[in-house]
C-alpha cells in the first residue's frame, strides 16, 4: 500500500514538474494563448490589468517566471520594451512583430505586410484589437506549442480550429451591429483602436494622446473641446486604466456622450470564450454610446 501512495505522489510530482509553462506579456495575449492551450495549462501575463505595457518595469519574480517558461509570447520592443533584455534568457520566445505575413498598421493609418527594415517605433503595436490579426497570431501560437509540446498537437490545433471558428462568427455579427453607428464620430482616449476601428468601418474624429504615457497638449485639448462645442460629436471615449479628470474638463458643457474602452481587458475572464467575450465588449461600448439616445 505504502508502494503505491509513493508511486502515486511520484507520477503527482513528475506531472507538476512537466506542466507546460506559457507566459505573456500583457492579459489581451495571455486570452488569446488561452484560447488555444484550452485545459493543457493556464498562460500566465506578466504585467497585471492595473498596470500599462508602456512603462512597466519588471520584478524579481517576472524574471523568474519568463526564465523556466516553455514559450514566452510577447508584441517587441514597439509595446514591451522592458523585456528586450529579459526574453533572451528565455527557452522558446513568439515575437508577434516578427511573425512573417502579419499586417501591422503604421500610427499614420496605413498597413503594411512582413514589415522587416521599417522604424517599429511607427507601427502601431494594438495588434489584439484586429480579428485579423488576432488570427494570425494564434496560428503562430499552435504551431509553436504544438512542436514544444508534440505529445498534445491535436488538441492545439482542435483548440486552434474552435477558435477560428468562433473568431470568426463573432466578428461576423460585430459588423453587423456597428454598421448603423459606423457614420458616427468620436473620440478616443489614446491612438489604440486603429486596427478594430479599419475591421468594422467606424469613423474616428481624433485621439487625446498618442501613448498614454504622454500627457494631451494644451492645443490638443483646444481642438477637442471646440470639436465637441461646434461639431457633431457623438461620443468621448475615456479608459478605465488613466483617470479621466481631462476627458471630463474637454466634455463639460458638450453634447456628447461618455463612453469607456477598455483595451486591456481588465474585467474579462482568462478561460475559453475570453478573447470572443472582450471583442464583443468592446463592440459594445462603441455601440451604446454611439447610439443617438432620444
Amino acid at each position: 500500500m505504502r508502494n503505491i501512495i509513493t508511486l502515486g505522489l511520484s507520477l503527482l510530482v513528475s506531472s507538476q514538474a512537466l506542466a507546460l509553462e506559457v507566459v505573456t506579456s500583457i492579459k489581451p495575449i495571455q486570452l488569446i494563448a488561452n484560447e488555444i492551450t484550452g485545459d493543457i495549462t493556464k498562460p500566465k501575463s506578466i504585467v497585471s490589468t492595473n498596470a500599462s505595457p508602456h512603462d512597466y518595469a519588471l520584478k524579481p519574480s517576472d524574471l523568474k517566471a519568463l526564465q523556466s517558461a516553455d514559450l514566452v509570447v510577447w508584441f517587441g520592443h514597439g509595446l514591451e520594451p522592458f523585456l528586450e533584455s529579459a526574453v533572451k534568457q528565455s527557452k522558446n520566445v513568439l515575437q508577434i512583430d516578427q511573425i512573417e505575413g502579419l499586417e501591422l498598421r503604421d500610427f499614420d493609418g496605413d498597413s503594411h505586410k512582413d514589415h522587416h527594415g521599417h522604424d517599429h517605433g511607427s507601427v502601431d503595436p494594438h495588434f489584439w484589437l484586429g480579428p485579423d490579426q488576432v488570427a494570425i497570431v494564434s496560428e503562430n501560437i499552435a504551431s509553436q506549442l504544438s512542436d514544444i509540446d508534440p505529445q498534445n498537437e491535436a488538441k492545439y490545433q482542435a483548440n486552434l480550429a474552435a477558435f477560428l471558428q468562433s473568431l470568426e462568427k463573432e466578428t461576423k455579427q460585430i459588423a453587423v451591429r456597428l454598421q448603423p453607428v459606423s457614420n458616427k464620430q468620436y473620440y478616443v482616449f489614446h491612438d489604440a483602436y486603429g486596427y478594430f476601428e479599419d475591421e468594422f468601418g467606424l469613423t474616428p474624429k481624433g485621439h487625446f494622446t498618442v501613448s498614454p504615457e504622454r500627457k494631451p497638449g494644451a492645443k490638443t485639448l483646444i481642438k477637442i473641446r471646440t470639436a465637441l462645442r461646434n461639431e457633431d460629436i457623438a461620443c468621448v471615449f475615456s479608459e478605465p486604466q488613466y483617470t479621466p479628470a481631462v476627458v471630463d474638463s474637454v466634455m463639460r458643457g458638450s453634447k456628447a456622450q461618455r463612453g469607456v474602452l477598455d483595451p486591456l481587458a481588465i474585467d474579462i475572464a482568462v478561460e475559453q470564450g475570453g478573447y470572443v467575450a472582450f471583442l464583443n465588449q468592446l463592440a459594445t461600448s462603441y455601440e451604446e454610446c454611439l447610439t443617438v439616445k432620444n
